[in-house]
């Protein structure tokens, strides 16, 4: 109820703009820390800016400019800030909540800890929506996936007892995957969070309040800078490793060379940044997948700009995985998503290098779809149908559990997505390559051992799993592995062999 009381007050923050109503500076804790810069705001018609600061807020700063510096100066440094908007602002308890601080200090303002989308929307309403409606907000859905399972069981065990998990879970997935999808949020019953589950700054946070979501996990606290934001390291604490390297990726791509060269020029702190016209040496991830072009307005969805969802073990377009989770952007298709990506594109490139480039890319997406993906999920489903005639076999029990489960999720992810965003080393030595290596050195030996291992164990899974090898390895994708390549395809590689050494005689 308290939260209402700034809501009309608040509703501008939207707009914030060059200038306009000024706070008074807070004054720095530490001889050595920077003064905060003024920020200002102008609010948008209809809109009432606070006059001053809120009782409220000061309270709360008479205690935490000394105990907290850090996010003292960091609020000082923002625009909530120049507009008067405090601590009591955003984190005055809604009626229900239950992640109340009972502690004597906050006792009188019945403070709620998390900040969560449905507080911020209260101002930021546009925003909210289109997050809620986005693949991110949504990240939290990874606790009923494989890959949750990975960390719960194969990865760790139950030594973690909380009170919310009193039977204990496991360390490695609150400390690695919650931490980048967002965990389910647990109130203790004394108003405490669960440690389990809090900190947590993941993307697809699953809040006391019901929405899904963290803001703070782009929007860093308690500055929330739109240059920041905006800046590629931002992306770094998920997108990046062995199975999703996107910000790897980018560095070495043509759009991470040029901006470390000219980082400085373009102006990613200003409140106006549209591509073409404020800047054009480089491209920041926000550019391509959020950020304003001449012809279209900032987005919170990060997907509706992406054609292909690269993230499972065949490619699918991004309206049909919106589709299955049941959001309103499943409207958006696939190839208007592509058309709105390629709006980016020719902010600095021209037509034909923009269609260039998607043939080469989805051409790549067909080359895994069809070279590894289909022929892969056949023979592993039939490898598995073997295995399962031993009572004691359980997923990840075997090694082709691991080698199929990296081919799609690891190798083929880093080459799809590293096509997606021009950067060729990854492409192929930490895709395709690796594909091809792992397949031939791994898989396919490990289908071989199976097959011995089981012949007379269980004859009739095995014969199907003969018949679906003999299959891939006779295709024309397959068939050079078992000295069978087509010879006309073979002599016209060899005639292009001999053109290209005869060119540097």
């Amino acid at each position: 109820m308290r939260k209402a009381v700034y809501a009309n007050a608040l509703a501008f923050i939207l707009g914030i703009a060059a200038v306009g109503l000024v706070a008074a500076k807070p004054a720095s804790t530490s001889k050595n820390a920077a003064s905060p810069p003024v920020a200002t705001a102008t609010a948008p018609k209809g809109a009432t800016l606070p006059a001053k600061l809120s009782q409220e807020s000061k309270d709360c700063l008479d205690c935490h400019q000394d105990d907290n510096p850090g996010l003292y100066e960091q609020w000082g440094d923002s625009k909530h800030y120049g507009a008067n908007v405090g601590c009591y602002e955003c984190h005055a308890a809604n009626e229900g909540d239950t992640d109340i601080l009972k502690d004597e200090d906050h006792a009188e303002f019945q403070i709620a800890t998390i900040v969560s989308p449905k507080d911020c929307a209260r101002c930021h309403e546009t925003e909210v929506a289109e997050f809620e409606g986005s693949h991110h907000s949504k990240a939290g859905r990874i606790m009923g996936s494989l890959d949750n399972q990975l960390a719960e069981v194969v990865e760790g065990n139950l030594g973690m007892v909380t009170a919310a998990f009193p039977q204990g879970i496991s360390a490695a997935a609150v400390n690695g995957c919650w931490q980048c999808h967002g965990s389910v949020v647990k109130v203790n019953k004394d108003g405490t969070l669960d440690p389990a589950t809090w900190p947590n700054s993941g993307m697809g946070r699953v809040n006391p309040d019901g929405s899904e979501g963290s803001c703070t996990a782009c929007h860093q606290r308690h500055e929330f800078s739109a240059e920041q934001a905006r800046h590629p390291d931002n992306c770094g604490k998920c997108h990046m490793g062995p199975d999703h390297p996107q910000k790897e990726i980018y560095e070495e791509s043509k759009h991470g060379i040029a901006f470390k060269a000219h980082e400085d020029e373009l102006g990613m702190e200003n409140s106006k940044w549209v591509v073409g016209e404020d800047y054009s040496a480089a491209p920041t991830c926000a550019t391509c997948h959020m950020s304003a072009t001449s012809n279209q307005s900032i987005t919170h969805n990060i997907g509706l700009r992406i054609k292909w969802n690269n993230r499972p073990p065949h490619s699918k377009q991004a309206h049909e995985t919106d589709k299955q989770w049941g959001l309103a952007s499943a409207s958006i298709t696939g190839d208007e998503r592509r058309k709105r990506m390629e709006d980016v594109c020719q902010a600095c490139h021209q037509d034909n290098f923009v269609d260039g480039f998607f043939v080469q890319y989805e051409a790549l997406l067909d080359l895994y779809e069809n070279k590894y993906a289909k022929p892969g999920e056949k023979l592993y489903n039939a490898a598995v149908e073997v295995l399962k005639t031993d009572p004691t076999y359980t997923q990840f029990s075997r090694s082709i559990d691991f080698t199929w489960y990296e081919l799609w999720h690891h190798e083929g992810r880093r080459a799809r997505h590293a096509a997606s965003m021009q950067a060729p080393d990854y492409t192929h030595w930490h895709g395709t390559y690796e594909l091809a290596r792992n397949w031939q050195a791994e898989f396919i030996p490990e289908i071989q051992e199976i097959i011995h291992e089981f012949k007379d164990k269980a004859p009739a899974q095995v014969a199907k799993l003969e018949t679906v090898l003999d299959e891939v390895q006779n295709s024309p994708d397959w068939m050079w592995s078992v000295n069978k390549e087509d010879p006309a395809a073979k002599a016209e590689r060899e005639k292009r062999r001999k053109e290209f050494l005869e060119r540097y005689k």
